[in-house]
């Protein structure tokens, strides 16, 4: 029986960049798009980084019981969801995958796929060195959104507290100040798991 890998930490731990150098070493785990409903932006395709859907096809899709876990976020522009469907793309029976997120969705997955199934890789790193990460992105930006930054760091910090890393028995941690000693931990996991 596969296993699901989650990958998650609070904003500027380093997920993505390591994601895609696992990705790299375990080319046979699955990989797992998802829906939002958010507009497509510039270089982006439907079913590559997620699939765009209208609210009609994510109420289809609700009313057919496939919605395993769905996140809704407030922004300038409206609401944008994101989440994941029981379309077919997870086997486990065939292989395992490799999918990054949140507690939240992590939560919600663990609650559908059985614990036994999802082996969370939490990120860490220390705060001062997440908001240098985070500024230094967002001054990188054509136009920078310091007080989403800022919210972002602050919900981070309710989100991951250690009542709710316990609560979910995530007691192993991943500490990112290295990236090549974090990966080959990483690295470790997958390969004993």
């Amino acid at each position: 029986m596969g296993k699901i890998y989650y990958m998650m930490g609070k904003s500027s731990s380093g997920k993505d960049t390591l994601y895609r150098e696992v990705m790299k070493r375990f080319p046979g785990l699955g990989k797992v798009v998802s829906y939002t409903t958010r507009p497509l932006r510039e270089g982006e395709r439907s079913g590559v980084q997620y699939h765009f859907v209208d609210e009609a096809e994510l109420n289809r899709l609700e009313a057919e019981e496939k919605v395993v876990e769905l996140r809704a976020y407030h922004t300038v522009h409206g609401v944008w969801k994101y989440f994941t469907v029981d379309d077919g793309q997870i086997d486990l029976y065939h292989k395992s995958y490799l999918m990054i997120g949140t507690l939240e969705s992590y939560e919600k997955m663990r609650t559908y796929y059985g614990a036994e199934q999802m082996i969370p890789i939490y990120i860490e790193v220390d705060d001062g060195v997440r908001l240098e990460r985070a500024l230094k992105r967002e001054q990188s930006q054509t136009q920078p959104k310091y007080k989403e930054m800022c919210r972002r760091f602050l919900a981070d910090e309710e989100d991951f507290c250690e009542e709710n890393l316990r609560r979910l028995g995530i007691d192993k941690r991943y500490e990112n100040t290295d990236m090549e000693t974090c990966l080959k931990k990483i690295t470790e996991e997958i390969q004993n798991g």
